[in-house]
């Protein structure tokens, strides 16, 4: 078993969260642990990390299995971040599934469409800056092109999945990998199919059209290895996303870049890459801190002129741009990994995070 924590020195990373590396480390059949540079601590597992091993661990995955980010081109001529973070849907506010021309995925329509809460988000947001002309142009973005950047995950459905594990198993492995293995996939199939209908739903509000997604990868999830000296082991990651060869959205906080990479990470980064800033403050110490610094008008527009639609208070202050990492010491440790390839930065115009008292529809 190995631990190896892809960050440099400059980066901070919270004891606790290596801790957890290396206690995860310390399981039965676990064979590599790869700690991100957005490495945090999370609730029996870090998150940020990917995580090797001969043995299925549900708990591994955790609670949201299939969320991840979606990013979508959006045909629009003008865009006045005011006016359409006032057209912006109700996305607290479940579609019917009669309207869904999809199957979906076990069944599960509840909270179709919506976006839930925690670091969940829909933003639009303009490509700021071409750092790879050659990848920009073959992922079909340019300088100036408006993107919406869709974070959510299984609403649920995830949960339930793993509470019918620790139920009888606890943090313990899975009893019928392959029963567990069909119900993750359809939480992952479920996640995708509900960050299209979110962008959907933006644009059918603010009247734009939406294009198919140019990226939408998944950084809650397990997967089966299947090459010569890995065949069948388990690949766990939590909030690490797949960077084998892959494009990935690598998301800031709501008041600085986001940035999209070509992925090429190798075995000792478990070929994966970060998933965004990561967490600096736990959530009690954000509220705590933000509201000794900040208003809640100040935090509704950010430092790059972009506004928040948010009517939870204590939303604002958990969620501030300052409760997480700087995503520039992120991206600058995985290129120098050799993790990945910076291909472009987007700037936020207007991000979703739950909908305006008295303005729900």
């Amino acid at each position: 078993m190995s631990v190896h924590l892809l960050a440099s020195s400059s980066s901070w990373i919270e004891s606790d969260a290596v801790a957890q590396c290396h206690q995860v480390a310390a399981l039965d059949g676990m064979l590599h642990v790869a700690g991100m540079p957005d490495l945090h601590p999370g609730k029996g597992a870090p998150i940020g990390a990917a995580m090797r091993s001969r043995v299925l661990y549900p708990f591994l995955v955790g609670s949201d299995i299939g969320c991840g980010i979606a990013v979508f081109p959006v045909g629009l001529k003008r865009a006045v971040p005011e006016k359409l973070a006032a057209r912006f849907p109700d996305l607290d506010r479940a579609v019917d599934p009669a309207e869904v021309d999809e199957e979906i995925p076990a069944g599960h329509t509840d909270s179709l469409g919506t976006v839930g809460r925690g670091n969940h988000f829909v933003e639009l947001a303009r490509v700021d800056a071409v750092l790879d002309a050659v990848h920009a142009e073959r992922a079909g973005l340019a300088w100036g092109d408006l993107v919406l950047i869709v974070h959510s995950g299984s609403r649920g459905l995830g949960e339930r999945i793993l509470r019918a594990h620790t139920e009888t198993h606890g943090a313990g492995p899975a009893e019928d990998p392959a029963a567990y293995l069909a119900a993750h996939d359809d939480a992952v199939r479920w996640g995708s199919l509900n960050r299209r209908l979110l962008a959907a739903r933006v644009g059918e509000a603010i009247g734009a059209d939406i294009g198919e997604a140019v990226v939408d990868e998944c950084h809650n999830l397990v997967e089966v290895l299947q090459n010569n000296e890995d065949d069948g082991h388990y690949l766990h990651r939590k909030g690490a996303a797949r960077g084998d060869g892959r494009d990935v959205l690598i998301a800031g906080t709501r008041g600085t870049p986001s940035f999209l990479v070509a992925a090429h990470a190798g075995p000792e980064a478990n070929w994966s890459v970060a998933h965004g800033a990561g967490r600096k403050m736990s959530r009690s110490d954000a509220l705590t801190r933000g509201k000794a610094k900040h208003t809640v008008e100040e935090l509704r527009r950010t430092p790059v002129g972009s506004l928040v639609v948010c009517g939870d208070r204590q939303l604002l202050f958990e969620e501030a741009p300052t409760a997480y990492k700087k995503i520039e010491r992120v991206i600058d440790d995985l290129v120098a990994f050799g993790l990945a390839t910076p291909i472009l930065s987007t700037l936020p115009l207007v991000t979703y995070k739950t909908a305006e008292k008295g303005r729900r529809r």
